[in-house]
């Protein structure tokens, strides 16, 4: 299964800072925490982070199907990230499960239409509401070929 999260931070500098691999470390400890070593062994075989966004906090998880739950019950226990010896207090939104990159990419592409529609009934000025509705027409799914022929990455998130 593909887990989309968002990271939710007060702080702007932790979106800028994160990578795949504090990530996972912050994961894992999560389900060890929550689930013990149980929990973290079953998550654990095919637990990798695919997708990191550093600029919109969009991270994508991919785990066995048989253990998705374990992992999504433990990702409200994300409180941190370290990332070059610096801590930064976050946590992880859980936005959609699916059973494909696919899926996931399609459910982001609404979820940000959503939030842009949001952000542009709150527009004050016409340079805000031009700029807005400029993303809100780029939003799309494109697809780009793999040389290595993997059928996972053969679709590119916007």
């Amino acid at each position: 299964r593909y887990v989309l999260c968002e990271v939710v931070s007060e702080d702007p500098r932790c979106r800028q800072c994160i990578e795949d691999r504090a990530v996972g470390l912050a994961v894992r400890e999560a389900i060890g925490r929550v689930h013990g070593d149980y929990g973290l062994a079953c998550c654990s075989v095919s637990f990798t982070v695919k997708y990191l966004n550093a600029y919109t906090g969009t991270v994508l998880l991919r785990c066995r199907k048989d253990f998705y739950r374990l992992l999504c019950s433990a990702l409200p226990f994300v409180r941190q990230l370290e990332s070059r010896n610096q801590r930064y207090p976050c946590a992880l939104h859980t936005l959609h499960v699916g059973g494909t990159i696919r899926t996931c990419q399609k459910f982001l592409i609404q979820y940000n239409r959503r939030q842009l529609l949001m952000l542009l009934q709150n527009c004050t000025n016409e340079d805000e509401r031009r700029c807005i509705q400029k993303s809100l027409l780029s939003c799309s799914l494109t697809e780009h070929q793999s040389p290595t022929g993997d059928e996972d990455d053969d679709y590119g998130i916007e």
